[in-house]
């Protein structure tokens, strides 16, 4: 069965723009080393919610947007293969990231239904 690596952050919509440029980067360096699949969203349909929701997970701003991802690996194995070279990729060594690294929620998801 496939493994999953998810994502949640909060992206300023003043750097959408550089989001997607680092995105498109970083997709084309996954697929290379082998993912199945590698999905961006940006918000559309995301209510802030009394108690929880993707804004409040990652303490989003009014001037800041909420990203999903996802990435799709054969298996685990493969998984930290290929994250083990995406992480020593020089191409996607960024001085300035256009999000908060530190508001990210990230982690690794073992499917038990695919249709």
């Amino acid at each position: 069965m496939s493994y999953v690596d998810g994502f949640v952050i909060a992206v300023p919509k003043a750097k959408i723009d550089a989001y997607k440029a680092m995105a498109k980067l970083g997709s084309e360096v996954w697929m290379e080393y082998g993912a199945v699949s590698y999905v961006e969203c940006l918000a559309d349909d995301v209510p802030y919610g009394e108690v929880t929701s993707f804004p409040r997970a990652v303490q989003a701003t009014d001037d800041e947007t909420v990203v999903f991802s996802w990435i799709v690996y054969k298996d685990k194995a493969s998984r930290d293969e290929i994250m083990a070279k995406v992480m020593a990729d020089p191409r996607l060594k960024q001085e300035d990231m256009p999000f908060d690294g530190k508001r990210m929620i990230f982690g690794g998801f073992a499917p038990f239904l695919e249709v």
